[in-house]
């Protein structure tokens, strides 16, 4: 939207458009290949041990060769969006007088497609980042699952 060899002034052009000069200039660094590199092992091993919190698996790099302190590896964990699995406080309890609602489809015989619909989604670890896979299954005339991959 933005061209700087336009005749207008990239300020005017910015002002324009309502958007802050700075955000124009500003180019996100690319993380460096050594923290590419720790990434794929910190999700190596938070996919062997789970419940590994930042200490763990800081030490488990550490006995991979890196020198590598908890506040980064922590860093980078937030960026994966991996935390450890443990059970947490229960904060949210449901009241006794809230409604709890029936499970509708117990005892019901599926005859007819497209009755009953499910749907799932999957998290895959790939070589550079991530994926969801999304599975919305109903039943058609041939039980065909429809798998819709982003």
């Amino acid at each position: 939207m933005i061209k700087p060899e336009h005749p207008l002034p990239l300020a005017r052009q910015c002002r324009l458009l309502e958007l802050a000069r700075s955000t124009f200039y500003y180019r996100p660094k690319p993380l460096p290949e050594r923290d590419l590199e720790m990434m794929r092992h910190i999700d190596e091993i938070h996919l062997a041990w789970p419940f590994y919190g930042s200490r763990r698996i800081m030490h488990e790099l550490r006995g991979r060769g890196y020198k590598v302190g908890r506040g980064h590896v922590s860093k980078l964990m937030q960026l994966m969006g991996i935390r450890a699995i443990w059970s947490r406080p229960r904060t949210t309890i449901p009241d006794a007088k809230h409604k709890v609602y029936p499970y509708l489809l117990k005892g019901l015989d599926i005859t007819r497609a497209n009755h009953v619909w499910a749907a799932d989604i999957c998290y895959l670890p790939m070589r550079r980042g991530y994926a969801y896979l999304v599975a919305i299954m109903c039943q058609w005339p041939f039980n065909f699952v429809h798998i819709l991959a982003r």
